[in-house]
């Protein structure tokens, strides 16, 4: 597995690599941090670990535009604790946040979780497969949703997360189950990453024409409502 990290600390790359690389994980770092997109194009990593303050453009900047072109996991790993660089980084697309100083432990951890769920036995599983409910049809290995003669794209955080909204259908998913089956361990995630996810959702079943698509269930957790369209 080839992980691209994007960071101008050279130390703290260091001593990511010799972690990552116990675990047989190839490493590649930016010769030219103007040039970002072009290196992660001829590389295609299979996971983007990618730091806010940059040189030249910020990490929003790049996470956008990988995003543009790619579904592979983005780990932002950054000092910036606030909430609101983490809520920008996942309305950019990013699918996990990481606050400087980490373990490596919590960073190998992150990192397993996202390739396993992407690359490994939960994504063979979604193969070849659709989802169904009322009119709204989702299409798991294309991360591809349909609603009558609209479409919509999602990344992969939002198919997990419609997926398991889809599969509950007409009944609630709570929130514990979400943070649980997404993030592996919910003690690591921040309650604005789930609304973030949700909300990111929701804009997208909107724009298709599905009237307040997702219920929120205050204290609870979430339902799919595909009643509700536009005429």
């Amino acid at each position: 597995m080839k992980i691209f990290v994007v960071e101008d600390d050279k130390s703290l790359v260091k001593m990511m690599e010799n972690q990552l690389s116990r675990y047989a994980y190839q490493t590649f770092v930016p010769e030219n941090f103007a040039a970002v997109l072009d290196e992660f194009l001829m590389i295609q990593p299979d996971l983007v670990l990618l730091d806010v303050n940059l040189p030249y453009y910020d990490g929003f900047y790049w996470c956008q535009k990988i995003r543009e072109r790619s579904l592979v996991p983005i780990l932002f790993i950054s000092a910036r604790d606030g909430n609101m660089d983490q809520v920008m980084a996942l309305e950019y697309g990013a699918d996990d946040y990481l606050v400087k100083p980490f373990s490596y432990d919590l960073l190998l951890a992150k990192v397993k979780s996202h390739i396993r769920r992407v690359y490994g036995d939960y994504a063979q599983s979604d193969r070849a497969r659709s989802l169904k409910a009322g009119e709204l049809i989702y299409y798991p290995e294309a991360l591809k949703m349909v609603y009558r003669e609209a479409s919509e794209w999602l990344t992969v955080r939002e198919g997990e997360l419609l997926t398991l909204l889809m599969s509950a259908h007409p009944e609630m998913v709570k929130r514990e189950r979400i943070l649980n089956l997404l993030w592996d361990d919910e003690r690591f995630v921040d309650d604005n990453t789930l609304s973030v996810n949700v909300g990111r959702l929701r804009k997208k079943l909107a724009a298709m024409g599905i009237n307040d698509p997702i219920q929120t269930i205050r204290g609870k957790g979430y339902a799919l409502s595909v009643i509700g369209t536009e005429e």
